[in-house]
């Protein structure tokens, strides 16, 4: 289990994340930054990335490394919660129940709707005039 490293990407709008870990402190480096200057004073994205593990008890156990790239900073925080959330899967078999029951390991699908012709966004109209 020394030195080995763990795998998996995680996807959210149009971001994605590749999360590798390996047993460590809990150090969390997101793009060759720690997390604390990635996302700044955003407490609850910190609090986001850190959910899965946290959740299985594995906070302090392993060394996270993250690239992420598209999207803004929403949609990154929870690109890296899903791929964290897989990369424990990969790890232990045993933590899918409580991953799953947190849905966390679902990817949320949902993307912005493309815009229509004729209209000013993917679904507001122009007014409309009877006469």
């Amino acid at each position: 289990m020394e030195g080995k490293k763990y795998f998996a990407t995680g996807r959210r709008k149009t971001s994605i994340a590749r999360v590798w870990m390996e047993p460590g402190n809990g150090t969390i480096i997101i793009n060759t930054r720690s997390i604390d200057d990635f996302f700044g004073g955003l407490e609850f994205k910190k609090a986001e990335v850190r959910q899965p593990l946290e959740l299985c008890d594995v906070a302090e156990k392993y060394n996270v490394h993250v690239n992420v790239h598209g999207g803004g900073l929403t949609g990154q925080a929870q690109a890296i919660r899903h791929g964290i959330a897989r990369t424990l899967l990969v790890i232990d078999e045993t933590l899918r129940g409580t991953l799953k029951e947190a849905y966390l390991l679902t990817r949320d699908s949902r993307k912005v709707e493309r815009k229509k012709y004729g209209l000013k966004k993917a679904r507001k109209r122009f007014q409309f005039s009877k006469r």
